[in-house]
């Protein structure tokens, strides 16, 4: 093993600072030594699994479900992207086998920005659907659903009310947490209008108001107020997610942005720890218009399975920094997802028993819900920020006589509801998509092939049981069909992380 890792080295490096590189300012400036990278020494065996530390919540893949039985299928959007970054860090320092339960494929896919449709006339979501032959298995169909936000001009944006909420318990320490924290708020601050407004608030062993509500205009003051910050003690993080909800209620403006921007590795260790207690916080607060964005750092004691949860239950979410680039990304290049446009979104997709013999939704374990809640303006779902887009697939078992019956058979009719505000009645859009828009379909869209690649590349990683024919060939393969629409180049990124789990793949299977 050793030789074959050493030999493998130049290149794994280059590909992953490759995969986490857009302007070339990552953090990642120089090749890490080996014991650094791979996080072991010559004479240690590879780590077998991620950080024992980090808690992920485990979850088993959605079953084939048959139509006849159960034709219709309803889930909750959704639109984090930490999974994907949370992948590309650990394979950073050498974790090659992931534990299945950290990688969520609808996470892998809303990463990702796709070149759906824009909203028309008073719509604030657009959406579409297609269907092709499923690359893993040639014998199913896959459904592509696609989703798309309204995007903001500059005059529409309304303003901001955030507090910022600081971990700056001792687990924060470093370049990678408290540090790249800081840098991403400068670079919010920055990208703020003049009147929008400020508060800090930062949590260890105490809890402190270090900055009142200040308009961006005196961005020196706040500025100055990010730089003192310093990590040190144990996570009071109940308490001060709190006092944070309390500061951002008490400069509520309906017509504004309330939002709590979150920045921690998750470990609560004083005070309120239960994650049910705090998804009961946050939710008592998301009903009085707060919402919350959750940024993820560190590695080792990473409470995944408890951001994941608030940012859930607090009409947020969740983001993993792993890098400058990241921030960037979250911070600057996407900072408009600060802005729902589109609140408790739900999909609803009813396939006809005729020409439909099973169905399978990829990913959204934990964002499936009662068919009955579709039409429940009462019943909570996940927010879309303005310009954002939403990919979901089915697998698709057609029935013996489908190819027989092409005329004007729907293969699926999907529906979505959204409100434009938080308590507002729900609007409706519907779309179907019939047997013959597959069957006649002569070549994937780059879109479609691409979210197949993640798919597949995410399934690997999961060791799906589903997962067919899948190997990180067709997944690169598909993604590099893909890349016509690429605007920040993350797409091409994948490309470079696609190989590296081949190639350790392979490492692994000679020795």
């Amino acid at each position: 093993m050793k030789k074959n890792i050493q030999t493998l080295l130049p290149a794994a490096l280059a590909l992953l600072i490759a995969a986490c590189s857009t302007t070339g300012d990552s953090y990642y400036e120089a090749p890490m030594p080996q014991e650094a990278f791979y996080g072991y020494t010559n004479d240690e065996p590879m780590p077998p699994q991620q950080g024992g530390g980090d808690r992920f919540e485990a979850f088993a893949d959605n079953p084939f479900v048959a139509a006849a039985k159960q034709p219709t299928s309803t889930f909750s959007v959704d639109a984090d992207g930490a999974s994907y970054a949370i992948m590309r860090r650990f394979f950073s320092s050498g974790y090659w086998d992931l534990q299945p339960s950290s990688v969520r494929i609808e996470e892998f896919l809303n990463y990702f920005t796709f070149d759906y449709p824009a909203p028309t006339g008073n719509d604030n979501v657009a959406i579409n659907a297609e269907a092709a032959a499923c690359p893993w298995n040639a014998e199913h169909l896959l459904l592509r659903l696609g989703i798309k936000g309204k995007e903001l001009a500059p005059a529409e944006v309304p303003l901001a009310n955030f507090v910022f909420l600081v971990d700056v318990s001792g687990s924060m320490d470093g370049s990678d947490r408290l540090d790249l924290l800081k840098a991403g708020l400068r670079e919010l601050l920055y990208q703020l209008n003049p009147d929008d407004r400020i508060s800090l608030i930062t949590y260890s062993g105490e809890v402190k108001k270090l900055l009142e509500s200040t308009p961006v205009r005196e961005a020196g003051k706040i500025e100055k107020a990010i730089n003192q910050l310093k990590a040190s003690g144990c996570t009071a993080g109940g308490e001060a997610l709190k006092m944070a909800y309390e500061e951002a209620l008490a400069n509520y403006d309906a017509t504004k942005n309330n939002r709590v921007i979150m920045g921690t590795d998750g470990d609560f260790n004083v005070g309120v720890t239960s994650t049910e207690a705090l998804v009961e916080m946050v939710e008592s607060y998301a009903k009085r218009g707060i919402y919350m964005t959750c940024l993820g750092f560190g590695m080792g004691n990473l409470n995944d399975a408890m951001m994941e949860r608030i940012s859930n239950k607090g009409n947020g979410t969740y983001h993993y920094i792993d890098c400058e680039d990241e921030m960037m990304k979250v911070m600057v290049h996407e900072r408009e997802r600060f802005v729902s446009v589109a609140n408790d979104a739900k999909c609803q997709v009813t396939f006809d028993s005729t020409v439909v013999s099973e169905y399978r939704l990829i990913g959204y374990e934990n964002r499936v819900m009662s068919n009955e809640d579709f039409e429940d303006d009462e019943k909570d779902a996940a927010e879309i920020g303005a310009g954002q887009t939403i990919t979901a697939l089915y697998e698709v078992v057609l029935t013996e006589d489908a190819s027989k019956t092409l005329a004007n058979k729907v293969l699926a009719t999907f529906d979505f509801r959204y409100k434009k505000s938080l308590n507002g009645a729900s609007i409706p859009l519907k779309k179907q998509l019939t047997l013959i828009d597959a069957f006649n379909k002569k070549a994937r869209s780059a879109d479609f092939s691409f979210a197949a690649g993640v798919a597949a590349y995410g399934m690997l990683l999961r060791q799906s049981p589903y997962k067919g024919d899948a190997t990180f060939d067709m997944a690169e393969r598909l993604v590099n069909e893909g890349l016509s629409f690429d605007p920040h180049g993350y797409r091409a990124k994948l490309l470079s992380l696609i190989k590296l789990a081949d190639q350790m793949k392979a490492s692994r299977e000679v020795h």
